[in-house]
């Protein structure tokens, strides 16, 4: 299970054009899907994620409204994705309007689904898998700037949930990214705290592969804590000034 394969997954609800607008902004927002990529034509997609052309036809002109997709004409024509910067996916969910207690549910949840992710990736995954995950965090670790620091975040660890095998925690963890990628991608400027969630990667990768169930579901929950811990501490500041 990739990434893509989530995100174009059947979604529930097929008579839905709302559902999969969230799917696809989702996918956007938390950068699964990159500046100029090209989505599959309205028919795949619609074969892909188990609707009606016409319903596909709909969340492709909401998103076009919301800027996140541009319709190009021609022979390389189709729907590709917008260029998001960091700030505007900041104002989309602004920190500074998040709540404390927003912020501290916001974390707990997701410790919630990635723990549990951690403890079935441990049961199931292959070590083919190992390998893979251990391929994005090197790309993680390399990235220099903001935007791709987030976007490899989100890879890892949506590639962590696909290691469950569950489909429903994997779309639950690509709804999460829409809230939480805006809400870290301040937090990414700062050098020092990239290095810091790196080596948490590298400490999570080596208990993964030595099958600790336990170990593995601590080590991913305390990933995410750091997160929050920062943002909160962010927060103060900002309301400090």
């Amino acid at each position: 299970m990739t990434a893509h394969t989530i995100i174009f997954s059947p979604i529930e609800q097929s008579t839905r054009s709302e559902q999969v607008v969230e799917r696809l902004e989702n996918a956007i927002i938390s950068g699964l899907l990159k500046h100029n990529e090209q989505l599959p034509n309205e028919t795949d997609l619609a074969r892909l994620m188990g609707v009606s052309p016409i319903t596909v036809r709909d969340a492709l002109n909401t998103l076009r409204g919301k800027g996140l997709i541009d319709t190009r004409r021609g022979r390389n024509g189709g729907s590709f994705v917008c260029e998001l910067s960091i700030e505007r996916i900041f104002k989309q969910h602004p920190l500074h309007q998040a709540s404390h207690e927003y912020l501290a549910d916001l974390g707990e949840f997701h410790c919630a689904i990635l723990g549990h992710s951690a403890v079935l990736a441990v049961q199931r995954a292959t070590e083919q898998d190992w390998m893979k995950l251990n391929d994005l965090i090197g790309l993680f670790t390399q990235a220099d700037t903001a935007e791709l620091r987030v976007q490899m975040d989100m890879r890892c660890l949506l590639s962590l949930c696909s290691l469950s095998q569950s489909a429903r925690l994997a779309n639950q963890e690509l709804a999460i990214q829409a809230e939480w990628a805006p809400l870290i991608s301040r937090l990414y400027q700062d050098s020092l705290f990239h290095i810091n969630i790196v080596e948490q990667y590298h400490i999570l990768i080596d208990i993964l592969k030595h099958r600790d169930i336990i170990r593995s579901e601590q080590q991913m929950k305390h990933l995410i804590s750091i997160g929050i811990d920062q943002m909160l501490r962010y927060k103060l500041s900002m309301e400090d000034e």
